[in-house]
């Protein structure tokens, strides 16, 4: 039996997640069956915990993307297939990867093509940052090298998808439609919320549609790929939360976020991604997000908790050195929960610079 394989990729803030979720939502409102595969350069994913908090089959791949650990993305698909029986694997990238075309469906397709049915390659295209880059405005906070990494992505979509059009005015919209179909004039454009679930309908008639998609081969710089990546500073850390009476878990996830993004500034990082989700013992989360250094905080899964202890998991991608990021991640927490009387025990914690891809697999050109 085949089952259809969706990636969905974009840069890192873009929205895959919430996304995905919708996604799957969808699937599951048809009768199909979903599992989900998440991906990251460390271990102690939020969007793993965030799929799982809210019911969601999901498998995870962690200690570099996809293409480097293509095996261990068909043993996850395996173990998922097993346990679930999907009709639909879901697979979210990291989102500092790109040449997926090349490393991973082409691969799947080729190798596998009696069991996965490979559906088309949507990339979320992320506004906040992606105007300024295809403008040249100074890589939009980023240096060219990860500029590089946010194109590439667009380069290799068999659609672009406008994410996030609820955050702008129609104007702007239209704006980001000219400009992206003027540098990438042979790729459809489409416009989604993934928050409101504007334009999904045409992105889930996207995604069901066969025949040549996944094709594009780039022509990519491997050296300033790597160097790219390599500017982001990568935090995964977890803590425990404890205080003697109830406290405000949404508040304190929105100061946390707002001390980062004020120290980040401060420091010059420009925030590529910053997302934390907060937990009480029967499983009930809040999520937040910043999505760069001039945007501001957001919950997006409010919980409205006031536990006693929580589990609090940090990702951040901030183009700054990860021992800084370390540093600021584990004041930022103490002095936000010491304001609310909060204790926080840090469990894990790993900071890093995502190293030099090196596929398991790829293609110089297209077979399937």
């Amino acid at each position: 039996m085949t089952v259809r394989f969706v990636m969905v990729g974009g840069f890192l803030g873009a929205g895959k997640t919430t996304t995905l979720v919708r996604l799957a939502r969808s699937y599951q409102s048809k009768g199909q069956r979903i599992g989900i595969v998440t991906n990251d350069q460390a271990h102690d994913l939020v969007d793993t915990n965030t799929f799982r908090a809210q019911g969601l089959a999901v498998e995870e791949v962690p200690g570099a993307c996809f293409c480097c650990r293509f095996d261990d993305l068909v043993g996850r698909v395996g173990s998922l297939q097993t346990s679930e029986r999907p009709d639909v694997i879901l697979a979210e990238p990291v989102g500092s990867c790109t040449d997926l075309v090349a490393t991973v469906i082409q691969p799947l397709k080729d190798l596998y093509g009696g069991r996965f049915e490979v559906a088309p390659y949507a990339v979320l295209f992320k506004p906040s940052h992606g105007i300024r880059i295809l403008k040249n405005q100074a890589a939009g906070g980023f240096s060219p090298k990860a500029a590089y990494i946010f194109k590439k992505q667009l380069e290799e979509a068999d659609a672009i998808v406008i994410n996030r059009i609820d955050e702008l005015a129609a104007p702007q919209i239209d704006e980001l439609v000219r400009l992206v179909s003027s540098q990438y004039p042979d790729t459809p454009v489409l416009r989604a919320s993934a928050t409101t679930g504007a334009g999904f309908d045409a992105l889930a008639e996207l995604l069901d549609q066969k025949g040549a998609f996944g094709r594009k081969i780039l022509d990519i710089d491997y050296d300033t790929y790597a160097e790219g990546e390599a500017e982001l500073g990568w935090l995964n850390a977890t803590a425990r939360l404890t205080s003697d009476k109830p406290f405000d878990l949404d508040a304190l996830l929105t100061a946390i976020l707002t001390d980062l993004a004020d120290a980040c500034r401060a420091l010059g990082g420009e925030v590529a991604h910053l997302k934390l989700i907060g937990m009480d013992d029967a499983s009930a989360f809040a999520v937040g997000n910043l999505i760069s250094s001039d945007t501001a905080p957001k919950l997006s899964l409010p919980s409205g908790l006031k536990p006693q202890e929580a589990e609090l998991i940090v990702n951040a991608r901030v183009a700054i050195d990860p021992v800084v990021l370390e540093t600021e991640v584990k004041r930022a927490v103490a002095t936000q929960c010491a304001k609310l009387g909060v204790i926080a025990e840090f469990r894990t914690s790993q900071s890093l610079r995502p190293g030099r891809p090196v596929p398991t697999h790829r293609y110089a050109a297209a077979k399937q």
